[in-house]
């Protein structure tokens, strides 16, 4: 690929996709793999750059693994509790912007003694971590920031033993996710209050179904206020880890059969899927698409003309973002995406970056704090799409040559952070006018 890609108009979205594995499953289940006793074999992983982060650090960190040629198959070597350095100097670890290497690796590496630097790309360095900083810090952990305060990159040295702490629950749910995944490995217990409302919830339930695959289950209330996790425990292997598809990218392909079907299969997840981005597919089925859910994959079918919707996405931010593109192509006025903040500190400031792609398009875009109120233009126009070093938005803006003029995507590498074969997967269901 150049340093774009233009895409024809597409006349007819219709065939089977294979999605990738879950980039969030595959982080998690490569954390919490090497930090077991035994041997672990992962199939399925994702093959992308954040998981290559996250392979390398573990790597860095004396993990032992061997990735199949095809690298979608791991084994790795537990090591049977915390992470710890094996290096006398300080070791310095780059993540890129991978966030689910990041974050949880702060939170796994604060247990043990050790010298360790956690740093990546300039983006990475505005990605806030303040909560997860403090709550660790809360249990004793020993964290320096090296630049800003609240910001990558940071100092770890362990120190964290449990006890009890509070978590601000309203920027990102994988704060939480990381403590929950590392508090079982700390040598007291560890009871977790969570403060303000509770972001994405669904990757909470991701992360305590892979910590029960390997042997850990964690009590909470109800509510997911407050959980207890026993100390001094131990991961143990399941042997075999099958990681699901990926349902946010799944999201891209389902709406383009919405928007242009044709029936579009996505493979790889299904109804029984712990992931909450399946329920996208019910709301293509309220704004007018057909959805048929199966055990391993879904097919969307377009049936009516699209309606507008006017929903609060905070549960599937990931596939929220495909619906402001989605919005493009209804017929009865503005949609509006509510409780929408966590954009702002993801891989870009997505509501300002949604915002002005949007409107490069025709689109008519109301940009609030915590929302997007978008409607649809008349005819959508030609364009170069900006997409911000951020994979989601490439991605969303595909869905623009579903109309009747090219669409041109700056940067499409970018989609390798979790996608590396997205638009030839687009390319493969597509039937140009």
């Amino acid at each position: 690929m150049n340093n774009f890609i233009k895409l024809a108009p597409i006349k007819k979205i219709q065939g089977n996709v294979y999605l990738p594995g879950s980039k969030s499953i595959s982080n998690r289940a490569l954390l919490l793999a090497a930090q077991s006793v035994g041997t672990t074999k992962l199939i399925n992983l994702l093959d992308s750059d954040d998981v290559r982060f996250m392979l390398d650090a573990l790597r860095d960190l004396g993990v032992i693994y061997r990735l199949s040629s095809d690298r979608k198959n791991c084994e790795i070597n537990g090591i049977g509790g915390a992470l710890q350095s094996k290096s006398d100097n300080q070791l310095v670890l780059s993540l890129g912007n991978a966030g689910t290497a990041m974050r949880p690796l702060i939170a796994a590496l604060s247990i043990k003694p050790q010298n360790v630097v956690l740093t990546g790309y300039p983006r990475m360095k505005d990605r806030p971590i303040l909560h997860l900083v403090e709550a660790l810090r809360q249990g004793g952990a020993n964290i320096d920031y090296m630049e800003r305060d609240n910001y990558p990159p940071v100092r770890l040295c362990g120190g964290y033993y449990g006890g009890e702490i509070s978590i601000q629950g309203s920027i990102s749910s994988q704060f939480l996710s990381s403590i929950l995944m590392m508090a079982p490995l700390a040598p007291r217990d560890t009871y977790i209050k969570v403060e303000g409302t509770l972001v994405s919830k669904p990757y909470i339930d991701i992360t305590l179904s892979l910590m029960k695959n390997f042997g850990i289950n964690i009590e909470h209330d109800e509510n997911y206020r407050i959980f207890y996790c026993k100390g001094n425990s131990v991961y143990q292997s399941p042997e075999h880890y099958l990681v699901e598809g990926d349902a946010s990218s799944a999201s891209y392909f389902l709406a383009a059969a919405a928007i242009r079907g044709g029936t579009v299969r996505v493979i790889g997840v299904g109804k029984h899927s712990k992931q909450g981005d399946i329920y996208f597919a019910n709301i293509l089925e309220r704004m007018g698409a057909k959805i048929s859910w199966h055990d391993n994959y879904i097919e969307c079918t377009r049936g009516s003309d699209l309606n507008a919707v006017d929903l609060d996405v905070n549960d599937i931010p990931d596939s929220a973002m495909t619906l402001a593109t989605t919005a493009l192509f209804v017929n009865n006025g503005p949609t509006t995406l509510r409780n929408i903040y966590n954009w702002r500190v993801k891989e870009s400031d997505r509501l300002i970056a949604m915002t002005t792609e949007l409107r490069k398009i025709g689109a008519k875009v109301v940009e609030g704090y915590d929302y997007l109120k978008i409607t649809p233009p008349i005819k959508i126009k030609s364009a170069y799409i900006n997409t911000y070093n951020d994979h989601r938005i490439a991605m969303c803006f595909s869905l623009a040559a579903l109309s009747d003029v090219p669409i041109v995507i700056h940067d499409p590498q970018c989609t390798y952070k979790t996608f590396p074969n997205f638009f030839m997967q687009l390319f493969s269901i597509s039937v140009l006018r």
